[in-house]
């Protein structure tokens, strides 16, 4: 594989550079990433071909990939490898806000996996945001959501029981949250709100999403209502920082 031995040519020594070898590693793999020797998607030599080849130790490769999956270039996916990231997904949020539509538009396959759904009594939070009575059965959806089947956000979504019964099953034939409350007779509805913040991804959240621990998330809590504005889908998605960028339309 050519374009393999070029992303992993030995790096020039540089004695006085104050450089370590392992960042200057993970500099020439940046600048083959950057450069398309590695495409988007693509699979890496594991660490032992990379060191075999540079003549360096495992562990300063794995620091220097390490490093690359810091910058957000890399993930490594446990038992299977380290694969070069897509660009940042441009993630509008307006008042029109579809995850198929907006993935589709950029040129990846959508894909949205139910992995957990419960009933449960709305506490006062909640309730507010569906305008419901306190204590009102809602159903609860706990989705991840994929682009070209790598994970961009897990989203857990709420809606009144009394109005979609039977959210699970329409939810599971037709993965699309747009087509579960057309179902209902819902036919469009807009973002009435969404409120964005950051913080590091919770276990459980990380390993559903393949982050290294700590890696950080982006927070958005919206509002859908109806044409008439009533709120029929309030929602908590945790976006993969190094894999969304949110654009805020006016």
């Amino acid at each position: 594989m050519a374009g393999v031995r070029r992303a992993v040519a030995r790096p020039r020594a540089a004695p006085d550079s104050g450089v370590t070898l392992w960042r200057r590693i993970a500099d020439d793999l940046e600048r083959a990433i950057a450069g398309g020797v590695h495409a988007a998607g693509e699979r890496l030599p594991g660490e032992i071909a990379i060191a075999g080849r540079l003549g360096v130790n495992r562990h300063t490769v794995r620091r220097a990939l390490a490093e690359l999956a810091a910058r957000g270039l890399v993930r490594s996916e446990r038992g299977s490898g380290t694969y070069v990231e897509a660009g940042r997904l441009a993630y509008p949020i307006g008042a029109r806000t579809r995850f198929s539509e907006i993935v589709g538009t950029a040129g990846r396959g959508a894909q949205g996996k139910l992995i957990a759904h419960w009933r449960e009594a709305a506490r006062p939070e909640l309730a507010a945001r569906l305008s419901l009575t306190e204590g009102a059965d809602v159903i609860g959806l706990e989705i991840l959501r994929s682009a070209d089947r790598v994970p961009i956000a897990c989203a857990t979504s709420w809606l009144s029981a009394a109005l979609a019964p039977e959210a699970v099953r329409i939810y599971r034939a037709h993965c699309s949250m747009t087509a579960l409350l057309a179902h209902y007779g819902i036919a469009d509805y807009r973002r009435q709100s969404t409120r964005i913040a950051a913080a590091p991804a919770e276990a459980l959240d990380a390993k559903r999403l393949r982050l290294a621990p700590g890696r950080a998330v982006l927070i958005a809590d919206s509002i859908d209502v109806t044409l008439a504005g009533v709120p029929v889908l309030t929602t908590r998605a945790r976006f993969a920082a190094d894999r969304v960028e949110l654009v805020i339309e006016s």
